[in-house]
């Protein structure tokens, strides 16, 4: 396009901005008017999309870091047709598809739910990378660029260290991050919070370093044209803009970069955004309009589009012809159906640690399943993801076509990556780490799950059993926190995201096949260190056969309470507890109590099927005793109204897990006098009860 038309254009734009968050009375408009001439010219000649394929495979990606800029993106997508002026009015407005931060929505053209500031430029990698991945998988013809819009804000946040550590380090030619340097963020000058050479920073990571002002047109071109063309290595453009470029105040003195524009309606920083429009070329009686100008030249531009998407169409076809069962792959890959895993009949040792399994099943998915990408946090060796790995090779640079990626002691990095995979389409990310640093990837598991991404999450070393490492390594509030997530519920009453505690190998199978059958949701594994008991198995069934029942999210795992009578206690747990439990209950058998022993590898699942479920697992108003390895709070919506919940309440400490079992009353004996002193609580209660209610 003509630059003329550029810059009428990223007027239109801010005008726009300006005026989304005038009228919502909330927003951030400066940063969206300061960028609005680069990523104008980005949309206007340099993304590659289908306006009538929002999905189309090859098309680039552009992901947003600074959510906070969402007016200028909603403002490209107008020029685009991807969004209505409409929605713009509806900015920041209860079921608007234009939200206060954007949120993912293909269909819209946003690629990514903009959240922290930092995650969106580890997704855009995890982006990059599955792009590598699937071109070294069926070549070229799947290739595109990642741009991501990136501020100040975001290079402060201590992910840009990982992100740019392990986009530099695998040489992500397809990656380009455009850094909006305006010197200005929400309560402060840049200057008076980091001074150091961006340059020299990016240069030290292995990127290619170009700078630009974000006003001159042709600087700008120059450097997304060597952006486009680059092949060895990521690239940064910086580009240097003006916070709130053309804001002016009633008299029409100059608000450009200043702080208080930032965050707030331009009204509320003293400028004027009726002014601000008019000497924008806009009419401030109606700001929510495009250009006659603007609008032809994107019109155009769409048209250029189809042809090239046409183009591409036809070629994919011709290679389609020749390549028929990779043409096919991708077709399964695409079509939005998960792997459908059936393990029952996977051979599983007994007496051996979940997370081992866990490995078995992991090494079975490397060898059958080329859309599944495995990363750990420098912990496959102990997390047992290696086994994945011992089936396929890292990915380097220059060839990604291992399905490993190593991202070295990085969890947040790690799962912002994972999204980003996720977001890809076709590819299904697992990462794993210790259960206690699930604490770095708390805000992108969030993320994960507020996108409905089927990330796969394996959590090992559980509990405080860990050991000598001691309380720093021991998780002890871990799984309360993150089933917290499983509490918030989507629209048709599912869970946000499904956490599992398997109990024993068979379980941890069905687990991961239950993990895979979760396709719009991220899934987690809490997985143990050590071994854990054999449970027992039913005459003429099969541990696989008993443990698929955890489907429902709590099972009877044995009973000797004859038929027709109430358990005299239920024993529920998960994990390497369930066991523990078992032997509790043969104990309290032998002295004539009828005991039930329910493995609850998800409470929150178990609390959402049928009531006639519930009651057959746990029935009403018996007593029922839950242990934890974590808070007790764990099992409290389960139990009952006289029911009891047990677990640590207290940081764990440094010693033999079987010292700190006994410590702790993790053993047979100790949760047999517990359980005892229970009963007695119980027969309490329901005396206390009758007594106050005749």
């Amino acid at each position: 396009m003509d630059n003329s038309i550029i810059l009428k254009a990223a007027d239109n734009v801010r005008i726009l901005s300006a005026a989304m968050v005038e009228k919502a009375k909330s927003g951030h408009p400066g940063g969206a008017m300061g960028a609005a001439t680069a990523i104008t010219l980005l949309f206007a000649e340099f993304l590659r999309f289908d306006p009538k394929n929002p999905q189309w495979e090859a098309r680039d990606r552009f992901l947003m870091d600074p959510g906070h800029m969402s007016p200028l993106l909603y403002a490209e997508l107008v020029l685009t047709g991807r969004l209505s002026l409409e929605d713009l009015k509806n900015f920041r407005q209860f079921g608007s598809i234009t939200s206060g931060h954007p949120e993912l929505s293909v269909e819209h053209g946003v690629e990514n739910s903009s959240g922290p500031l930092g995650l969106g430029q580890g997704m855009a990698v995890g982006v990059a990378i599955a792009e590598r991945y699937k071109v070294a998988q069926f070549g070229d013809i799947l290739s595109h660029k990642t741009v991501v819009l990136v501020s100040d804000g975001g290079i402060q946040e201590e992910i840009a260290y990982g992100v740019g550590r392990v986009a530099g380090h695998l040489k992500l030619s397809n990656l380009i991050f455009f850094y909006d340097a305006n010197g200005v963020q929400l309560s402060c000058e840049t200057k008076d919070v980091m001074d150091q050479d961006f340059k020299k920073q990016y240069e030290s990571w292995g990127f290619r370093v170009l700078e630009a002002d974000g006003e001159n047109v042709d600087e700008l071109r120059t450097a997304f044209k060597a952006a486009y063309a680059e092949t060895e290595r990521p690239t940064i453009i910086i580009g240097h803009t003006t916070m709130a470029k053309g804001a002016v105040g009633a008299a029409g003195e100059s608000f450009e970069g200043k702080v208080s524009t930032h965050g707030q309606p331009l009204s509320g920083a003293g400028a004027s955004t009726e002014e601000t429009v008019r000497r924008l070329g806009g009419n401030a009686e109606n700001p929510f309009e495009i250009f006659p100008e603007v609008k032809k030249a994107f019109d155009e531009r769409l048209k250029e589009l189809e042809k090239i998407a046409a183009e591409w169409k036809a070629k994919k076809a011709d290679w389609d012809a020749k390549n028929p069962e990779k043409a096919a792959t991708i077709q399964s890959w695409l079509s939005g159906k998960s792997i459908q895993l059936n393990l029952k009949d996977l051979e599983q040792k007994e007496g051996v640690a979940t997370r081992n399994s866990s490995g078995t099943v992991l090494s079975y998915l490397a060898k059958n399943y080329k859309n599944i990408i495995c990363s750990s946090a420098d912990l496959s060796n102990s997390d047992q993801t290696q086994k994945f790995l011992n089936e396929t090779r890292i990915m380097t640079p220059g060839d990604f076509g291992g399905a490993f990626v190593q991202v070295g002691v990085a969890e947040l990095t790690m799962g912002a990556i994972a999204c980003g995979l996720a977001l890809h389409g076709g590819l299904y990310p697992i990462c794993a780490t210790f259960f206690v640093f699930s604490d770095f990837m708390k805000p992108v598991i969030r993320m994960a799950a507020l996108q409905g991404l089927p990330v796969k999450y394996v959590f090992t070393h559980d509990s405080f059993r860990v050991g000598e490492d001691g309380p720093t390594h021991q998780p002890i509030e871990h799984e309360t926190q993150i089933r917290l997530l499983e509490d918030l519920m989507k629209e048709d009453g599912r869970s946000q995201m499904l956490v599992l505690r398997p109990a024993d190998p068979a379980e941890t199978s069905v687990a991961w096949e239950m993990a895979f059958e979760n396709t719009d949701s991220p899934t987690a594994l809490i997985l143990t260190r050590q071994k854990v008991g054999s449970l027992p198995c039913p005459q003429g069934s099969s541990r696989y056969a008993e443990a698929a029942k955890c489907r429902k999210g709590a099972y009877v795992v044995s009973d000797n309470t004859p038929a027709g009578k109430n358990p005299d206690l239920t024993f529920v747990a998960n994990g390497s507890d369930v066991y523990l439990e078992h032997e509790a209950a043969e104990v309290l058998r032998k002295e004539g109590k009828n005991v039930r022993v329910v493995s609850m590898i998800s409470p929150k699942l178990f609390t959402l099927q049928d009531k006639a479920y519930r009651d057959s697992i746990i029935v009403p108003w018996t007593p029922v005793f839950a242990l934890s390895s974590g808070l007790p709070v764990l099992f409290k919506d389960v139990v009952g109204g006289f029911g009891k919940v047990a677990g640590l309440e207290r940081f764990g400490a440094s010693a033999p897990a079987s010292v700190l079992e006994k410590k702790f009353g993790y053993e047979p004996a100790a949760v047999v006098e517990q359980a005892k002193a229970y009963l007695a609580e119980f027969a309490q209660s329901v005396a206390d009860f009758k007594k106050a209610n005749g």
